[in-house]
């Protein structure tokens, strides 16, 4: 019974880090085309990939600080108002649910030495804490 044990967390442990190390930054190709007739040089980028760790998020900075493996240093990527971040179901959430140590893909433009974040996917939830308060009202009756 413990050798199968040890076999299964042994397969998944390897499927985890393939799955990872394939998925750790997919980049596709940037293109510029010179019109031969105008002279006109058009420039298309193309986005990258990085999937990875939230590690530090400051409210009304410019920027996240995002490590892609655990052995990597963290790199700041920058964002702005277009920014779109979305939680694991695709729905659209705010700043509030980044938190450091989220695991996250990251989808980024290079602009010289620059990353500019177009999108955020969460891997799981933020957690987000609300307050509730209430108040009880205690009336008597009259003699």
């Amino acid at each position: 019974m413990k050798q199968i044990t040890i076999v299964k967390l042994l397969a998944a442990t390897f499927a985890l880090t393939l799955t990872a190390a394939q998925a750790q930054q997919r980049t596709t190709t940037t293109t510029t085309t010179t019109d031969p007739v105008t002279g006109a040089t058009t420039t298309e980028s193309s986005t990258v990939t990085s999937q990875g760790m939230i590690t530090a998020y400051t409210p009304r900075s410019e920027y996240i600080t995002f490590r892609s493996t655990n052995d990597d240093a963290p790199v700041r990527y920058y964002y702005d108002k277009s920014t779109t971040i979305l939680d694991p179901e695709g729905r659209v959430v705010t700043w509030s649910a980044i938190r450091p140590e989220l695991p996250a893909t990251v989808y980024y433009v290079r602009e010289g030495d620059r990353m500019i974040v177009h999108k955020i996917i969460l891997s799981r939830p933020g957690t987000v804490y609300e307050r509730k308060e209430t108040t009880t009202t205690t009336t008597t009756g009259r003699p």
